[in-house]
């Protein structure tokens, strides 16, 4: 096999250990937490505190409710008992009760609005609930495929490794370290002939050169400086 083959499949192997390995750069990029789990987890903690807020407002209006009543109901048993004769005193807790009533319809109002709020902040929270689960089964789900294919690029880079260090020994050090150079400035160190064109810069070679190549030795491109091979 001619140095130039050599190289060119050694090529291969490289572009396919590069590949690999930028897919499995990009897949461990995706392990982690889901961004938008961790959004509607957030959601759900600022709908959930908001619910606690307003329960605790509804039950201390409740509570505000009830003593208003017990209190209102005392005034209103002062004021029909006939204990009281004195016209000034009735008239106050005439007034009195008529500033409680008024405190209780508008405590019973905001109480009724509190209570619509909670109903809509509960069902907000339930459709949350329900979207982060699955959001989490899914993501889940993901992360699992994602160490399965990560795994078996693992293996596959591990093989393509293996295969690249017995190739390399089949090839004189010094070209070796050369095709790596040229590679590292070139990006693609060997390219094809076809129809006596190289495929790195598509420039026709010239007939002396074709015989050279052909020869399947170590040839450049007198153009582009890569080092040649014809299948």
């Amino acid at each position: 096999m001619g140095v130039a083959k050599q190289l060119y499949e050694l090529q291969e192997v490289d572009l396919e250990l590069e590949s690999h390995g930028q897919a499995l750069k990009q897949l461990s990029s995706q392990l982690g937490e889901s961004q938008m789990v961790l959004k509607v987890r957030r959601q759900l903690g600022m709908e959930g505190q908001h619910l606690e807020e307003l329960k605790h407002g509804q039950h201390s209006m409740e509570w505000e409710i009830d003593g208003i009543t017990t209190k209102l109901t005392a005034v209103e048993e002062e004021l029909y008992s006939g204990r009281v004769r004195n016209p000034k005193e009735l008239a106050n807790l005439q007034h009195e009760i008529e500033i409680l009533k008024a405190r209780r319809n508008e405590l019973e109002d905001k109480t009724l609005e509190l209570m619509e709020q909670v109903e809509v902040t509960t069902a907000s929270t339930k459709t949350l609930k329900s979207e982060l689960k699955t959001l989490e089964a899914e993501w889940q789900s993901q992360q699992r495929k994602l160490k399965t294919d990560m795994e078996q690029l693992r293996v596959m880079l591990a093989n393509l490794k293996q295969k690249r260090e017995a190739m390399s020994a089949q090839v004189d050090p010094t070209v070796v370290e050369f095709y790596g150079e040229l590679k590292k400035q070139k990006g693609t160190a060997v390219a094809k002939v076809e129809q006596g064109v190289c495929r790195g810069c598509r420039i026709s070679l010239s007939n002396a050169e074709l015989q050279r190549v052909r020869g399947g030795g170590l040839m450049q491109c007198s153009s582009c400086g890569r080092i040649l091979f014809l299948a």
